[in-house]
């Protein structure tokens, strides 16, 4: 499993949780990126990042409307103060003594608990477990940008899969996007729309 922590958890309740971290770790987590959180000895709860956001604070304002910043400054500033950053992630499943289940976890993790990106192979396993039932957290939440997220998640998927010898995992994907949203039409067409830059990204056919 993933070993590279990229924060600390500050809040959470059954259905997404918001973690802390510097800007100095913000190479590891992205948008539509999976996370996994462990939650005691033999459980996990995995999310996906929706939203990343940048706080300010006095200092930053106070530079912002200065007419020339050295650079050696602006690394100062991001990379030895606090600058507060907060990731958000949404529950899409977990896991109980590895065993994987599709469902939200039973309980939300705790403050400061550590926050890690999923490794391709743990991706792969997630992904492969059951028939996409994690898509419902995602399809069904509209305060999230749903088209965007999706095809960056299976952007990522898609990747693990291809590097694990399953090149046919991102069509069964779509395929199950197109039965789940085949009454709504105008969200399937936002979706599809995303979702196909993810095709021409990966020249998948």
């Amino acid at each position: 499993m993933s070993e590279l922590e990229i924060g600390r958890l500050l809040r959470a309740n059954i259905t997404r949780c918001v973690l802390g971290c510097k800007v100095s770790q913000l190479d590891a987590p992205a948008f539509g990126g999976m996370v996994r959180i462990p939650i005691g000895i033999a459980d996990a709860a995995y999310g996906l990042i929706y939203d990343i956001h940048i706080d300010d604070d006095g200092l930053v304002r106070q530079l912002v409307t200065a007419e020339h910043i050295s650079e050696e400054v602006i690394e100062d500033n991001r990379k030895n103060r606090n600058v507060p950053v907060e990731i958000s992630a949404l529950f899409i499943g977990w896991s109980h003594e590895d065993r994987i289940s599709h469902l939200l976890p039973p309980r939300p993790p705790l403050t400061l608990d550590r926050i890690y990106p999923c490794t391709p192979a743990e991706i792969c396993s997630f992904t492969n477990s059951g028939r996409f039932g994690y898509f419902r957290h995602i399809l069904t939440d509209d305060t999230l940008p749903v088209g965007e997220l999706l095809a960056a998640h299976l952007q990522q998927a898609d990747a693990a899969q291809r590097a694990a010898g399953n090149p046919g995992w991102l069509d069964a994907a779509v395929r199950e996007v197109v039965t789940l949203l085949r009454d709504e039409y105008e969200l399937l067409m936002q979706v599809l729309s995303a979702v196909g830059e993810v095709y021409v990204a990966g020249g998948a056919a």
